[in-house]
């Protein structure tokens, strides 16, 4: 881990607020597929901002995986769960990644619907409390009394109180303050708060952005069945077109497997199409982020869903009273359009 964040220990404050649109201009309304047939033009949103976690995107889009499965696709930051959600079903886009513990409490608290997962993308959660050191955080127990801050539709920050009641952690004792996503960073290095919510991947700019040590609080180590981020579109689009999102997903997979073989290539590409990318800190995320991809597993085709593993997150949810409605994994899932272990 250390190697890793010496990796990108000249990274730039302007990797944490690479929220701009970026999106490459190879594509044109007259480009042909690798058919011959004219290009299916898609929107996609990031899961938030232009990180490198995400920039699996832009290695599809930049080596021809998603021209020849047929689409010029337009790659655009999305603002997180809610709104990649809200944007889909709205049709201003046609896929995107969202976390599916924030999707499962979403759809189980009737705040959202008409959406549905056709891959893993994680397959843990990222999910994490993030401080530093000196700030007498080691465990869980030690968030009593502290003050946080995050977003107030950011996965932590809402799945907390699950992970506070399974870690032993009385809530009540915790406070929560709102934060801008480009902001957090600052206000944990600045001392204004004790923690930011915040995935484990953003070690490295942590450190880069405060100066100091990180300390990592992953949701991962007391809810181990949680997935991380899941591929979505609308319910509309699974059931019209399922045959099209078979071939974007696996486009989008074929992304995913070549930027988790080669870090920095892909950070470099998303450079090369997000200006306020540093590719040393994308390239670390990507080999933190390796090991939630793929899992325990290495044999395992990227992109699966287990359904048993959905159920058993949806019952720890019910659980720690975090859901209003009872849901099942097909509410959720497509497991006929998700790759097949």
């Amino acid at each position: 881990m250390r190697r890793l964040t010496r990796t990108v220990a000249a990274a730039a404050l302007a990797t944490a607020l690479a929220l701009v649109s970026g999106c490459s201009g190879d594509s044109d309304s007259g480009a042909k597929g690798g058919s011959g047939g004219a290009l299916e033009k898609v929107t996609y949103l990031t899961s938030f901002g232009n990180f490198g976690r995400d920039s699996y995107a832009w290695v599809a889009k930049e080596k021809g995986f998603f021209k020849e499965a047929g689409f010029d696709v337009d790659i655009k930051p999305g603002q997180g769960t809610g709104s990649v959600i809200q944007t889909i079903v709205g049709g201003q886009a046609q896929f995107g990644p969202i976390d599916l513990t924030g999707g499962l409490l979403q759809l189980g608290n009737g705040q959202a619907k008409d959406f549905v997962a056709v891959a893993a993308i994680q397959q843990r959660t990222m999910a994490a409390i993030a401080t530093v050191e000196g700030k007498g955080i080691a465990s869980p127990k030690d968030l009593e009394g502290k003050k946080l801050a995050d977003t107030q539709s950011s996965v932590v920050r809402n799945l907390f109180p699950t992970y506070a009641r399974m870690a032993g952690v009385d809530a009540s004792k915790v406070t929560w303050v709102n934060g801008q996503a480009q902001d957090l960073m600052g206000m944990l290095g600045s001392g204004t708060v004790d923690g930011i919510g915040q995935f484990v991947v953003g070690q490295p700019t942590i450190e880069t952005v405060t100066k100091q040590k990180a300390v990592m609080l992953p949701y991962s180590n007391v809810m181990q069945d949680l997935y991380g981020n899941v591929l979505i579109t609308s319910a509309k689009l699974a059931k019209e077109k399922p045959e099209m999102v078979k071939r974007f997903t696996a486009a989008l997979m074929k992304g995913l497997d070549y930027a988790l073989t080669n870090p920095q290539e892909a950070g470099e590409l998303l450079k090369k199409n997000v200006d306020a990318a540093n590719p040393a800190a994308a390239a670390a995320e990507l080999q933190l982020m390796a090991g939630y991809v793929r899992s325990n597993n290495s044999g395992t085709q990227l992109g699966t869903l287990d359904s048993g593993r959905v159920a058993k997150s949806i019952a720890i949810l019910q659980g720690a009273g975090a859901l209003k409605q009872n849901i099942t994994p097909d509410q959720v899932i497509d497991f006929s359009l998700a790759p097949k272990a």
